[in-house]
């Protein structure tokens, strides 16, 4: 689908036509002082220009579609602070210096988000199998009070794992494995952020 999305939005880029560095400039300046329409022009005809940035950030964790759209909001930020601080210097370095920031930006948001999923993942796993092993030994499933106390951790920052993992399942996050984390075989977490039943299969006696 959005392979689909990019195609059709480089088939609309064919149908304008870019910006000279001499009209871009020439703009620049008429869109300081304040013309609408001068801007509007600038923007468009500046869309080659941020899809060559997009490009330069693709496969690094972000959408290509993304890119893009990242990439043509920085340049209309560009463009509407041409008449504060564009102050008359070389605008197609200015929009591409705006560009730029922008795409490391979504990047690197995307790379923490990245790293937080991993996080909670493992923080799942570890409680899964503290939890299996408690049962095992205690012949029942363990409260969150020892299990805590068998993490070397308080009640809250149990409580606060399991209502990580809720959130993430609630927000369908695009990334993890939810149904690892909601179908897990040694705890269930629920809404009650307290509920742990066994998924064995069978109750035990």
């Amino acid at each position: 689908m959005h392979d689909d999305f990019y195609q059709m939005y480089l088939e609309e880029l064919k149908a304008i036509i870019p910006c000279t560095k001499e009209e871009q400039e020439q703009l620049a300046v008429e869109a300081a002082a304040g013309s609408v329409g001068a801007k509007r022009r600038l923007e468009e005809g500046c869309l080659e220009l941020a899809l060559a940035c997009a490009k330069e950030y693709d496969g690094k964790g972000v959408l290509l579609t993304d890119l893009v759209q990242e990439a043509n909001m920085a340049l209309v930020m560009a463009v509407e602070a041409c008449d504060t601080e564009w102050e008359g210097q070389d605008f197609e370095g200015f929009a591409v210096n705006r560009i730029h920031l922008a795409l490391e930006a979504a990047v690197e948001e995307e790379a923490a988000a990245g790293l937080n999923e991993e996080e909670l993942t493992a923080r799942v796993n570890v409680l899964q199998t503290v939890s299996q092993a408690l049962a095992k030994k205690l012949g029942r499933e363990a409260t969150i009070e020892e299990l805590a106390e068998m993490m070397k951790m308080s009640v809250d920052e149990i409580r606060e794992i399991m209502k990580m993992a809720i959130e993430a399942m609630s927000m369908n996050a695009e990334n993890m494995d939810l149904e690892d984390l909601s179908e897990m075989e040694g705890i269930k977490i629920t809404d009650e952020m307290g509920t742990m039943d066994s998924f064995d299969g069978e109750d035990e006696d």
